[in-house]
């Protein structure tokens, strides 16, 4: 590209002093030319900036804010006025007992109303003869008032001896009078016109100290509130304000009697408790589903309000919290603090955390099965393995684990646990199936022992149990291990021990994330006894995680917020104390690190005598039937089948746990030692099973020849 150049001469008057250097000057082409910006696009952005700016808004809203303390003011002093010259307050309060069903107030309140009416009827029957006796009080009082002047004025003559001073003192008064209407006529002018300022003045000091503007137009100081304390009249506006119509026409006929409605404002913990008696025509779910409204209302955050649904009718109770308190963390748990804890299975309940009122949450594990769901990184595995923590400082308790997210959080069982699977693999799965189903094989062989035998605690365990639930793969049946169909081979496990596990103390713990029907099953989340949910993102999730009492009995995991309330659980379980009238509980739980949970299970392991931990499932090995049969008679002559049944299962569990008198006969009559009566009962004959063997053994020998 060619430049365009200018060649510029400079000259002088001295021709030797011409410079023959042209001043070269480089022009950029196709540069596109300035263009003015127009007058009323620039007029506009002033006007934009002038507007929204911060000093514009913040004169705006004192405007307005100072305009409605004086109106809104008036309208303050006019109520006030009013209720103070009719029987308005009265009537109100009347109306707010009957809504309360408070019937003796109300009839002390309309006894009082008709006191009012007589005194005031009493007063205005006085008002009738009022103006002809003020006539002639004045007229009496006038005429005595001049004969005292006139006599004083006598008394003053005879003692000066000049007759004019009688009417001196008649003259000075009526001096006197004339110089206060003097300075009458000389202030009236001015207080005329001052006065409705002043009045003004003083509507506008009565709307200040009642706040009465938007919450917009208020300081900063002011429209905050943050840690302003909780009092009846701020609830009452709290509730008025909810926009629930029927509420607040009743708040509003009721007026400062509102806080009728309301129960005892008790401490609890790092907040306060209140019952709010809702009046006729308003149900609790509108004041529910107002939470976040109810909570800005009262100063707080919606985390930091809490509706639950007690046992009378018409009732919510509200727990508010301190501000910021919620956000604090709590204390360090027992179990890391007290090295000389120990835990009792039966008796004993896990320190778990704190509740709302920050009282300790304790849980009992005794003989029920655990679900414990929420969204990913919200303290899930860390609530779950706080549980199992306490309880291994029980020796008699037994722990079959898997672990499939596989990262070393459950590291520290090893050890301890009898087995304990860890990887997030289609194969870990399979093996904690085959766990899950080992566990099922042991409640099998409980159920059938003698009655009143006592089986010491098994706690199967499985974190990050949706990896089962979802898991693809099928075995050699082409039965597959995932899924929620009958033929699912860990669905139907965790189902069994569901069914019968709890009364031979063989227990499911499962966490799970995300709670959905295809990764957590309608049949296994409701088998579980314990049901708790940290944070959830909806309001269907949360009724999949605790059930439908739980939520619409007021527990709300999906109203917690996820990242800043982690650990904070909702509970519904009969194993924790959970207040009266409400089917679920709020819990922070304690967190214990790594490093703590592994100082924990060195002391659980100190009481043992040393567990094997098993990293794998080993596979069942190939039994002859009719050879066991044979060794658990062993030199009886014969012996009862029930008795055989029972050797059976002692011998190998998992072959024989589930056996019944039908799979004896079975084997026994195909081999020809079939069972028979002796003495009126079923017997197994040592002979006819020996026979059995060495007929078969040498049937063999000769095919193999």
């Amino acid at each position: 590209m060619s430049e365009n150049v200018v060649h510029l001469h400079k000259h002088t008057d001295t021709p030797a002093a011409v410079d023959t250097a042209p001043t070269v000057l480089t022009v950029v082409p196709d540069a596109p030319p300035v263009r003015p910006v127009p007058l009323w696009v620039r007029s506009g952005r002033a006007v934009k900036i002038a507007v929204t700016h911060e000093r514009t808004r913040t004169a705006g809203r004192a405007v307005v804010r100072h305009g409605l303390y004086t109106f809104n003011g008036g309208r303050i002093a006019a109520r006030r006025a009013w209720d103070g010259r009719t029987g308005s307050r009265y009537e109100r309060m009347i109306r707010a007992a009957e809504a309360a069903g408070n019937l003796e107030a109300a009839e002390e309140w309309e006894e009082r109303l008709q006191r009012f009416r007589a005194a005031r009827h009493h007063r205005r029957m006085d008002l009738l003869h009022s103006p002809v006796d003020a006539a002639k009080g004045v007229a009496v009082g006038a005429g005595m008032s001049v004969g005292v002047l006139v006599a004083l004025g006598v008394i003053m003559a005879i003692s000066t001896g000049q007759a004019g001073d009688v009417v001196t003192p008649l003259s000075a008064t009526i001096d006197f009078i004339a110089l206060l209407i003097r300075i009458v006529q000389i202030v009236w002018g001015p207080a005329v016109t001052i006065g409705p300022f002043l009045a003004l003045l003083a509507l506008w000091s009565v709307g200040r100290k009642q706040h009465a503007a938007p919450q917009w137009a208020l300081p900063a100081n002011v429209r905050s509130g943050e840690g302003e304390p909780i009092t009846p009249s701020i609830v009452v506006k709290a509730l008025r304000d909810l926009g629930v119509p029927a509420l607040a026409r009743a708040i509003k006929e009721m007026g400062d009697a509102g806080a009728s409605m309301l129960g005892p404002i008790t401490i609890a913990g790092c907040g306060v408790e209140v019952d709010v008696t809702l009046p006729s025509g308003v149900s609790t779910n509108e004041v529910q589903s107002k939470r976040r409204k109810l909570a800005e209302n009262l100063t707080r955050h919606e985390h930091e309000v809490f509706i639950t649904i007690p046992q009378a009718a018409r009732t919510v109770r509200l727990w508010i919290a301190d501000s910021g308190a919620l956000d604090e963390p709590i204390g360090p748990s027992p179990l890391v603090t007290d090295e000389t804890m120990t835990a009792d299975y039966k008796k004993g309940k896990a320190p778990w955390g704190q509740d709302l009122r920050g009282d300790a949450a304790a849980l009992s594990l005794y003989q029920r099965h655990l679900l414990i769901t929420g969204l990913s990184n919200q303290g899930k595995t860390v609530a779950l393995r706080s549980l199992a923590l306490w309880l291994s400082l029980d020796k008699s308790v037994q722990f079959l684990m898997g672990d499939l997210k596989g990262v070393g959080d459950w590291a520290m069982f090893d050890g301890l646990a009898t087995t304990l699977i860890q990887g997030p693999t289609d194969e870990h799965v399979v093996q904690v199936t085959e766990m899950v189903e080992s566990a099922v094989d042991e409640m099998n062989r409980r159920i059938q022992a003698p009655p009143g035998t006592q089986f010491p605690p098994l706690i199967v365990l499985v974190d990050e149990a949706q990896v089962a639930f979802m898991c693809p793969a099928k075995d050699e049946d082409k039965r597959p291990y995932g899924g929620s169909k009958a033929n699912s081979r860990y669905f139907m496990a965790v189902r069994k021990i569901h069914n019968q596990g709890r009364a031979v103390n063989v227990l499911m713990w499962q966490g799970t994330q995300d709670p959905t029907n295809e990764n957590l099953p309608k049949l296994v989340r409701e088998g579980a006894h314990t049901r708790a949910s940290l944070a959830l993102g909806t309001e269907s999730q949360a009724r999949m995680a605790l059930g439908d009492k739980a939520v619409d009995g007021g527990a709300a995991p999906n109203l917690l917020r996820p990242g800043l309330d982690r650990g904070t659980l909702v509970v519904a379980s009969d194993g924790i104390t959970i207040p009266a009238g409400q089917s679920s509980i709020t819990v922070r739980t304690h967190y214990i690190d790594d490093d703590a949970a592994k100082a924990i299970t060195d002391r659980a392991k100190a009481l043992r005598d040393g567990v094997t931990t098993l990293h794998a499932i080993e596979h069942k090995e190939e039994h002859d039937p009719l050879a066991d049969i044979a060794a658990v008679i062993g030199d009886a002559p014969r012996v009862r089948t029930k008795d055989v049944l029972a050797r059976l299962a002692t011998r190998n569990a998992g072959a024989y746990g589930e056996w019944s008198f039908i799979d004896l006969k079975r084997v026994l009559d195909d081999a020809g030692a079939e069972p028979y009566k002796s003495d009126g009962v079923m017997v197994v004959s040592r002979d006819r099973v020996a026979r059995a063997l060495a007929n078969r053994d040498t049937e063999g020998s000769a095919s193999v020849e």
